[in-house]
């Protein structure tokens, strides 16, 4: 404490270690200042002036040192703005990688061999140094992202371009190329965008390996929908290892994964002649239709119990895809438009009635939880 009274805070002083921790901190404080301003009204909680004081003071001093730490929002307005810078940055980012991309197709025959080899190999490091810049000085993290993005971009022409250029035919490996790199910038600035792109290129990766082992050619891996459950797998797994310092990657794993799930299922549940198993085409789909009823309904059980929101609403998204699907298998050649609607909304309400029962279930096992403790 100084001798203005005012307490030094430091890293040690606040529990805080990422840009989500710090922001919950900011919303907690504005919370707690909102209930107190009510308690007093309704004449509760009532504090004293040096209390108050000091409470505000104390206060005020995390919300500064969180936003000149974090960059935290301490408003809606400045929460806003925070939104709408976010999605310039997004803009900008998807604006310089066209611009890369055109540029290399513009100019690109008209350039010696040389200098093409010595662009698309200088690009990716360019990005990659001011990336690192921006990352140093800690108060451009949108910035570096961006430049991540663009590095990984720069990257991905590179392997094709060179490749172009030598005559070299691709292979799985350029996939499990890009998927590292993705993954090692997506860790260094924390940027779930690059995480996707990693998962998607490994998903492929994967896939494809599956693919040439069965004795077929690697890019035909999208044709076998059943070759993405061992990645759906891994990345689920991937998921419950902590992430406290990189926020949203664990929930971004395991949406990836149920998609990487569901999405196979959802295909071969209604086109059973592209699956593998050796089985006639109603019996596979009838298999992978009751795979995805039963695993969305798992699934949730799941969630719910786990608090994965996450999990809940996509398994929930796709439980009812499922079923209107079904519904429409069964009912749509022998029943009029009109009927069929109103069969889907009676359904849709049964479904509601039913959600609205467990949560009133569930509101009501907790409160009995509280009133014990």
């Amino acid at each position: 404490m100084n001798q203005e009274g005012q307490i030094r805070l430091s890293k040690t002083d606040i529990p805080v270690r990422t840009k989500a921790e710090a922001q919950d901190r900011v919303d907690q404080i504005q919370a707690f200042r909102q209930e107190l301003t009510l308690l007093e009204q309704e004449q509760v909680l009532v504090l004293t002036h040096e209390q108050q004081t000091g409470v505000a003071r104390y206060q005020q001093q995390i919300l500064h040192y969180l936003a000149s730490v974090f960059d935290t929002a301490g408003t809606t307005k400045e929460k806003q703005l925070g939104l709408g810078l976010a999605i310039t940055a997004s803009s900008g980012t998807l604006a310089l990688a066209a611009s890369v991309f055109f540029f290399y197709f513009q100019f690109w025959g008209g350039l010696p061999t040389t200098t093409q080899v010595q662009i698309v190999t200088g690009a990716p490091v360019i990005g990659l140094l001011c990336a690192a810049v921006a990352a140093m000085t800690g108060r451009f993290p949108s910035l570096a992202r961006l430049f991540t993005i663009i590095t990984w971009l720069c990257f991905v022409l590179n392997v094709l371009l060179l490749g172009r250029i030598y005559n070299c035919f691709p292979s799985a490996a350029t996939v499990l190329a890009y998927a590292a790199l993705a993954f090692v910038l997506a860790y260094a600035v924390t940027s779930r965008l690059l995480l996707v792109a990693g998962i998607m290129s490994l998903s492929a990766f994967l896939a494809a390996q599956m693919t040439i082992w069965k004795g077929w050619y690697w890019l035909s891996f999208y044709e076998h929908p059943e070759y993405f459950f061992a990645a759906a797998l891994l990345f689920f797994l991937l998921s419950l290892i902590p992430h406290r310092l990189f926020t949203g990657f664990s929930s971004l794993y395991r949406i990836c994964a149920l998609l990487l799930f569901f999405l196979p299922v959802l295909l071969l549940s209604n086109w059973g002649e592209i699956s593998n198993l050796e089985r006639s085409v109603e019996q596979i789909e009838t298999i992978y239709l009751l795979i995805g009823f039963i695993g969305s309904g798992l699934l949730i059980a799941l969630g719910i119990l786990l608090r994965w929101p996450e999990v809940v609403h996509t398994s929930y998204v796709f439980f009812t895809l499922f079923l209107f699907i079904q519904c429409y298998n069964w009912w749509w050649e022998w029943m009029s438009p009109y009927q069929f609607f109103l069969v889907v909304g009676v359904v849709a309400v049964l479904m509601f009635i039913g959600l609205k029962f467990l949560r009133y279930y569930l509101f009501q096992r907790n409160l009995q939880r509280l009133l014990c403790a």
